[in-house]
């Protein structure tokens, strides 16, 4: 079984911690090749099902999988120096959470895995809420308007992509939206 104990420990590094790469450019990725032992899987086409079943969830979340999963090779040794190029495939840290969501529950490592990733997610909970109230009023409300500003693009877009071209459709799809924010802000 994978040692995953003391994840809860700042100074102890995790398995899944361990394997994280960098690529050239600076983004962290993961190969699933590397994460399949770790989650205790010994053969690739039982894997592959859990990476499908992941990007499945990851599309069904409103997300581009091919952000999160991104094809790849590796080559591995065989035996006498010789070495064969086999399929993998980078992910991304979202990619490992939806990952260990979808593996076997039955396995103790997944339960395990599905722990770390709800204390990680806990924790950067808590430091984007101390970072926030670190800000002054004015910097909360500049982050606010950089936030509505990003929503109102998707908004505009999904307005758009549900045929509501006309600059009064898209008004008042946008006023609606305003009207619900306020009525929350208010509540």
């Amino acid at each position: 079984m994978t040692d995953l104990t003391d994840l809860d420990s700042p100074q102890a590094e995790s398995p899944f911690e361990r394997i994280r790469q960098v690529d050239p450019d600076g983004y962290e990725f993961w190969s699933a090749r590397d994460l399949m032992p770790i989650l205790e899987y010994t053969k690739w086409q039982n894997f592959k099902t859990v990476l499908l079943k992941a990007q499945i969830a990851c599309e069904n979340s409103g997300n581009d999988p091919a952000d999160h999963f991104t094809d790849a090779s590796k080559m591995v040794a065989i035996g006498s120096d010789a070495k064969r190029e086999v399929e993998d495939m980078h992910l991304s840290r979202y990619a490992c959470y939806l990952i260990v969501q979808n593996a076997d529950p039955a396995k103790e490592v997944i339960a395990l895995g599905q722990t770390y990733f709800a204390v990680q997610t806990r924790r950067q909970e808590i430091a984007d809420a101390d970072a926030l109230a670190e800000l002054s009023e004015d910097q909360r409300r500049l982050l606010l308007r950089q936030r509505i500003k990003l929503q109102n693009t998707d908004l505009a877009s999904a307005a758009k992509n549900c045929r509501c071209h006309h600059g009064a459709g898209l008004c008042r799809f946008s006023e609606s939206r305003l009207s619900r924010l306020i009525q929350w802000l208010d509540g």
